[in-house]
């Protein structure tokens, strides 16, 4: 983040903060200068997570929470709304969210503190603003757990029918919950062996369904068919191809929450590695289902839920099928459940430190250097979610895209405002057209969304809206810290 410093000293002089060269506006400025980043008591907090990750841990973070095989569970499901042309979708949603990782990463160098965009809105936008943004993403993260968890467990109970679904779950939960504890060091290191294994299991199935394209199966070739089909072609349903898509590509955003938990300069590392994760993975995800498009030609599934397996078993037969049955449930319900748990707890952990939540979430375990409370509660509101939602999920999963999206929007007309009209950078590229362009891109997505999930999104909206305005009337709000001052 760069200053202007005499327009550096008209704010501070607006803002009753003493300018003298001795004064805490000058060391500040000093400090910036001389560091090239902020650190987060210059926010007016105390460091109370561990600082142990690196550029590296952040992007298997992400890779972690995107899910290389995230295409497995839903291909069925963006099949239906784009026949034919499932890499199309990806590589739409892709194109969306990499204006989106560029405004998280113009926002995470500002303000490299805990929170995502709910901290960004707060102090790039608005305080209210920034509450509204945070319930959003509440709304995201709060449920990405138990949406894994359900269904980690509709792939196992297929599989094993015996095991009840809530077994299942039970299971997935308690090790989340243990991992997160031990410390966000020990969910880095779990994270590396969770990414090598899916990444294995990926590379069988593009071996053995290469081999079967190039034998004769489905269209005996790569074909451009799977990226444009003029004949299945409609705009209105390929959108909502992408907003089923979409869920796939969630989780470069949650690398923002774990700002305070990263080694040297965070803001320029969360920015980096958003971007990074995002291109990555948008490639694994394009180079999947496109392969799989061509495999499947002519196919007719049995339903949306077995639609890759099926694929999958064409390619190599029912052992391959088990076996990405296997990861899809592992990974969903195991590693990424993990990865979400370990955003949403810092998320709340924001949010409660600034007042805005119960502060005995922003508690701190002396030892492991983790939020605690924050970790037990999501365990236990994941657990009430999976029990409410668990013959639900197309419910699920449209409510964790209404609240990303949503937050994704917010984020975008906060760099425009923090960035143009109030810092007056002048860079017109990268702080007007490229968020003006993600908003447009994210706001076509969400008007294609489900009736019924703009609906429920609204109810939460609302929701927020009266807590917000008991929280003011009450006044337990805290104030935002003005940095300047510290």
């Amino acid at each position: 983040m760069s200053l202007n410093p005499a327009r550096f000293k008209h704010e501070s002089a607006a803002r009753g903060v003493n300018d003298d060269p001795q004064g805490p506006a000058f060391t500040h400025l000093h400090r910036l200068k001389e560091n090239g980043f902020m650190e987060i008591e210059e926010f007016g907090y105390k460091q109370e997570l561990k600082r142990g990750l690196s550029l590296r841990d952040l992007v298997v973070y992400g890779m972690i929470f995107m899910i290389p095989i995230a295409p497995f569970g839903v291909y069925g499901y963006v099949n239906q709304e784009a026949p034919g042309m499932v890499p199309l979708a990806y590589i739409i949603g892709m194109v969306a969210m990499v204006f989106t990782a560029l405004s998280y990463g113009a926002m995470a160098r500002a303000f490299p503190i805990a929170g995502s965009v709910y901290s960004y809105a707060q102090r790039g936008l608005n305080p209210h603003v920034g509450f509204l943004a945070g319930w959003l993403m509440l709304l995201d993260y709060l449920l990405i757990p138990p949406l894994l968890y359900v269904y980690a467990a509709m792939a196992l109970n297929h599989l094993y029918p015996e095991v009840p679904k809530v077994g299942f779950i039970l299971a997935f939960l308690v090790s989340a919950t243990f991992v997160n504890l031990r410390g966000i060091t020990f969910t880095a290191r779990m994270n590396i062996l969770f990414l090598l294994a899916q990444l294995a299991v990926l590379g069988i199935f593009l071996f053995y369904a290469w081999n079967a394209l190039h034998g004769g199966a489905g269209n005996g070739q790569l074909t451009l068919a799977p990226l444009y089909n003029p004949e299945n072609f409609h705009f209105g349903m390929l959108m909502q191809g992408v907003s089923i898509a979409v869920l796939s590509f969630l989780g470069f955003d949650a690398i923002s929450t774990l700002a305070e938990e990263v080694k040297g300069d965070p803001g320029r590392s969360v920015g980096r590695a958003a971007l990074i994760t995002l291109v990555v993975m948008g490639a694994i995800f394009v180079v999947q289902t496109w392969i799989a498009t061509d495999l499947a030609a002519g196919m007719g599934f049995k339903s949306a839920d077995t639609a890759f397996y099926e694929i999958a078993e064409l390619a190599a037969g029912s052992w391959l099928a088990t076996l990405t049955g296997v990861a899809t449930a592992l990974a969903w319900g195991v590693a990424v459940a993990i990865t979400s748990q370990a955003a949403v707890s810092r998320l709340l952990f924001g949010m409660a430190r600034d007042g805005k939540l119960p502060k005995v979430l922003a508690k701190v375990h002396p030892k492991h250097n983790t939020p605690h409370i924050s970790i037990y509660l999501v365990a236990v509101l994941s657990l009430l979610i999976c029990y409410l939602f668990i013959n639900s999920v197309d419910t699920l999963t449209s409510l964790v895209n209404f609240g990303a999206l949503s937050g994704f929007m917010l984020l975008h007309i906060t760099v425009i405002n923090f960035y143009w009209r109030r810092q007056k950078s002048g860079q017109v590229v990268r702080h007007l057209i490229c968020p003006v362009i993600g908003f447009v891109i994210v706001s076509a997505i969400m008007y294609n969304m489900g009736v019924d999930a703009q609906k429920l999104g609204a109810i939460w909206i609302l929701a927020g809206l009266v807590y917000l305005f008991l929280l003011n009337k009450l006044g337990s709000g805290a104030a935002l810290p003005d940095p300047l001052k510290h």
